[in-house]
C-alpha cells in the first residue's frame, strides 16, 4: 500500500501557509489548474455555447476546490486526484453555494454595477465560514446562518481573515481580463488569469481545510488520515523505525533482524528499506545488500516506481557487476527507461544481461534493437551493433522483427564500412 503523506494538526498555521503555496502545483492540483485555465478558451465561443462552457468550468473549479478542502481537513498532505470526492454531498453544496455567488456577482455587473464590489467584499467575508461549516457539518441551513458564521470566526480567530483577503484577490483576478483587453487579447488573458485565480481558489480552500484540521477537536471531527494510518500500520512502522535506531546503537545485527521480520510481512515503506540497507552496509554484508536489491526492485516495480527501481539497479551493479533483476519483464522495462533517460551504459548492461540470461525469449530481438540503436547512435559502435543484430536475425528466422533486424544490420555494416574507407586523392 502506498505510504500516506499526512500533516500533524499541531503544525503552526504559518508553516501550513508556506507549505500550502506549492499545494495547487502538485499532483491533481496542477492538472486542475492547467485544464481549467485552458478550458477558458471555450468561453469565447459565441452564443449559449460559451455561456454553458463557463458554467461548467466554474462548477468544476469549485467541485475540485471543495474536494481539496475536505481532503486537507481530513489530514492529508497532498491534493486529491481529479474526480475523487470523499464527501459528495458536502462537495455538492459547496459547489452550489459558490455558483450562486458567481451568478449574483455576474448579474450585478449587468443590472447594478455599483453593487459589484460590495457584493464581492460581503461574500469574501462570509464564504470562508460557509465553506468550512459545510465541510464539517454538511448542513446548508446551519452553514447559511449568520450566527454560525460568528461562531466559526470566534473559533479560528485572526487566522480566519487570511482566506478573506485571498477571496478579494480572486474577485479581482476574475474581472482583470475585461480590464486588460486593450493590452492583452482574450485568448491570452483568459487562460492566464484563469490559472491564477484557480490556483488561489485551490490554495484558499486548502488553507481553510488546514484550519479545520488544526481545530478538528473543537469541530468534533476525527481526521480520516489518522484512521487510515492506524489501519495500514504506518504508525507502527514509524515506532519500529525508532526502536531499530535505538537497538542499532548497541546491537546492529539485532536491529537488522527486527527489520527482516517486518519486511517478511506486508509491503514495507521506503524508510524501513533504507534503514535496512544502511545497517547492512555498515556491517559489510554485500551479499545481503544484493539479495535485498532483488526483493526491493520487485516491490518498487509492483508499486509503479520504476525510476527508484532503476537507481537501485545501478547501486547493486556497482557492488556486483553481474547483477540483473530476476524478472525479464522488469529488466526490459528498466533498460528502456535507462535509454530514455540517457543512461546508455546502464541500458546496454541490462540489454546484454537480458540477451545472456534469457536467450530464448521472443523479446530478445527488441532488446537487441534497443542495444544496437544506442551502440550505433551514442557510442559510434556501428560494426559491433551490426554483428549483434546479424546474430539475432539468423537465430530467429521466423520472428516478426527478423526482417527489421536484418535490414538494420545491413545498413550498419555499410555505414561502418564507409566510415573506415580511406579517402582517395
Amino acid at each position: 500500500m502506498p505510504r500516506v503523506r499526512t500533516v500533524s494538526p499541531d503544525t503552526p498555521l504559518a508553516e501550513r501557509f508556506t507549505a500550502g503555496l506549492s499545494y495547487p502545483l502538485r499532483g491533481g492540483g496542477l492538472a486542475a489548474c492547467v485544464v481549467l485555465a485552458l478550458g477558458q478558451c471555450l468561453v469565447m465561443i459565441p452564443a449559449y455555447v460559451g455561456l454553458f462552457a463557463g458554467f461548467v468550468l466554474w462548477a468544476a473549479t469549485w467541485r475540485y476546490a471543495a474536494a481539496c478542502l475536505l481532503h486537507t481537513a481530513n489530514g492529508f498532505a497532498d491534493p486529491p486526484d481529479v474526480g475523487i470526492e470523499e464527501n459528495p454531498a458536502a462537495g455538492h453544496w459547496l459547489t452550489m453555494v459558490h455558483m450562486i455567488v458567481v451568478m449574483a456577482c455576474a448579474v450585478s455587473t449587468v443590472l447594478y454595477p455599483a453593487m459589484f464590489w460590495p457584493l464581492v467584499l460581503f461574500f469574501a467575508l462570509t464564504l470562508p465560514a460557509i465553506d468550512m461549516s459545510l465541510a464539517f457539518d454538511g448542513n446548508p441551513l446551519v452553514a447559511l446562518n449568520p450566527l454560525n458564521w460568528q461562531a466559526v470566526i470566534a473559533r479560528l480567530g485572526a487566522g480566519y481573515f487570511i482566506p478573506v483577503v485571498i477571496n478579494v484577490l480572486v474577485g479581482g483576478l476574475i474581472v482583470l481580463p475585461a480590464l486588460t483587453s486593450r493590452w492583452l487579447p482574450l485568448a491570452i488573458s483568459l487562460p492566464l488569469f484563469a490559472f491564477a485565480y484557480t490556483y488561489l481558489i485551490i490554495f484558499n480552500l486548502h488553507l481553510m481545510g488546514a484550519m479545520i484540521h488544526q481545530h478538528h477537536e473543537q469541530f468534533d471531527l476525527e481526521p480520516e488520515a489518522d484512521t487510515l494510518i492506524r489501519e495500514s500500520g504506518q504508525d507502527e512502522d514509524e515506532r519500529l523505525l525508532a526502536r531499530v535506531h535505538e537497538m542499532a546503537l548497541v546491537d546492529r545485527r539485532a536491529a537488522i533482524g527486527m527489520l527482516v521480520d517486518r519486511m517478511q510481512g506486508r509491503s514495507a515503506p521506503a524508510s524501513l528499506h533504507h534503514a535496512y540497507r544502511d545497517l547492512v552496509r555498515k556491517e559489510g554484508l554485500k551479499d545481503a545488500l544484493v539479495e535485498h536489491g532483488h526483493l526491493w526492485i520487485a516491490a518498487l516495480m509492483a508499486q509503479d516506481d520504476p525510476r527508484r527501481a532503476l537507481g537501485l539497479v545501478q547501486e547493486c551493479i556497482d557492488m556486483d557487476p553481474g547483477f540483473l533483476p530476476d524478472d525479464p519483464a522488469t529488466t526490459a522495462t528498466l533498460a528502456e527507461l535507462a535509454a530514455g533517460m540517457g543512461m546508455t551504459r546502464l541500458s546496454l548492461k541490462l540489454c546484454r544481461g537480458y540477451l545472456s540470461r534469457w536467450p530464448r525469449s521472443p523479446e530478445c530481438l527488441r532488446m537487441a534493437l534497443l542495444a544496437a540503436d544506442q551502440m550505433a547512435d551514442r557510442l559510434g559502435q556501428r560494426a559491433e551493433a551490426a554483428v549483434l543484430l546479424g546474430k539475432l536475425a539468423t537465430a530467429w528466422p521466423q520472428h516478426p522483427l527478423q526482417p527489421t533486424l536484418a535490414t538494420r544490420a545491413s545498413r550498419l555494416q555499410q555505414a561502418a564500412g564507409t566510415a573506415h574507407t580511406p579517402a582517395v586523392d
